[in-house]
């Protein structure tokens, strides 16, 4: 299927019907793609010592551009890469001798972002669209440098609960609101706002955005003390409906599924993604799964029972997974694990 409506300036988007939960469904025609690589441009981490490790590929300290320093005899220093709490990647498939990039959040800070692409020595004139895994701010805040190294805007896809007022009720800890996303700021700066629930495919077919995704596992019931502003004032929102993920299908090797905080469930979201293309198998998954802290830490030992099972290449958690989730995760499947950090890319596919 495929509306005309939908051609925005850089991007064709095709956008699906979405199934119903547990319901057979014919199957998204996701095209292979020859390759695809993923860099992360934000992440909590930078590390300007680690090592190449099977298909990622490391920024070293030395390899970005070096600033002034006058503390230094020879007056300048090399500055490494900017680490946060937040996520963004660089998305890039190669199809023959098509390629297509585009971006997967923008990180936390208005600069950080920018600041990461420059030193990465990245070209923001190659990026043809923007996605939001979802709206919480450390996902979406990067948009003013983003905006700054753009002299055109870009068509920018989304769920429409993206801009749905939330906050966190801790219990002892003071109610915290957290910063919401203005419609009105960003198409001020030049993006094409596109809202999407379905399942939609991107730059001729090549990227999958889940939309939301089904809700199947039994553990992954979602973020307690987490609350969204509706018309009747705070409610509960464990589920954060608007989060989904990116997915793309390697030629002979199956999916690789990227996740900003993977907020439906990094199960969850790898089966639907499953499901929803009937590639047969997952190739990687890289993200953010969101195991850390007391609310999530005892889903740790289910998940990584069913990752076992899905028996994925390649898994590169990153952001919000949590250190004990990454330790299990390097004891239950130690051949595909990476640890990640900014500056990192993974590639997988053939050149």
């Amino acid at each position: 299927m495929c509306d005309d409506t939908l051609i925005s300036r850089d991007a064709a988007l095709t956008t699906l019907p979405r199934p119903v939960a547990g319901a057979a469904v014919d199957p998204i025609d996701l095209e292979p793609v020859d390759q695809v690589t993923i860099t992360t441009l934000v992440d909590n981490s930078y590390d300007g010592l680690m090592v190449d490790m099977g298909p990622a590929k490391r920024t070293a300290m030395g390899r970005t551009p070096r600033v002034a320093a006058p503390q230094f005899a020879q007056g300048e220093t090399v500055p490494g890469m900017v680490a946060e709490h937040g996520f963004s990647a660089l998305v890039t498939t190669k199809r023959g001798n098509t390629t297509h990039t585009l971006l997967f959040d923008t990180g936390v800070s208005p600069n950080g972002l920018a600041d990461n692409i420059g030193r990465l020595g990245l070209d923001a004139g190659d990026i043809e669209a923007v996605v939001l895994s979802h709206g919480h701010f450390d996902h979406a805040g990067g948009f003013p440098g983003l905006a700054r190294l753009r002299s055109g805007g870009l068509p920018l896809i989304l769920h429409p609960l993206v801009w749905t007022r939330r906050r966190a009720v801790f219990p002892g800890l003071p109610e915290w609101e957290l910063p919401a996303l203005s419609r009105h700021s960003l198409e001020s700066e030049g993006f094409e706002v596109i809202e999407r629930r379905q399942p939609s495919l991107l730059l001729d077919g090549s990227v999958l955005m889940t939309g939301e995704v089904d809700r199947t596992t039994e553990f992954e019931t979602g973020m307690r003390f987490h609350e969204a502003w509706f018309s009747d004032g705070w409610e509960p929102d464990p589920l954060i409906i608007d989060d989904q993920a990116l997915v793309v299908h390697v030629r002979g090797r199956g999916l690789v599924v990227l996740t900003g905080c993977g907020h439906a469930g990094a199960v969850n979201i790898c089966r639907h993604a499953l499901r929803l293309t009937r590639a047969g198998r997952l190739a990687a998954i890289v993200g953010g799964l969101h195991l850390t802290g007391p609310g999530f830490e005892p889903i740790i030992e289910p998940t990584m029972a069913a990752f076992a099972e899905l028996a994925p290449d390649v898994v590169v958690p990153a952001h919000c997974t949590g250190w004990r989730a990454q330790h299990r995760l390097a004891a239950v499947l130690p051949d595909a694990f990476i640890p990640n950090a900014v500056g990192t890319s993974v590639t997988l596919g053939a050149a």
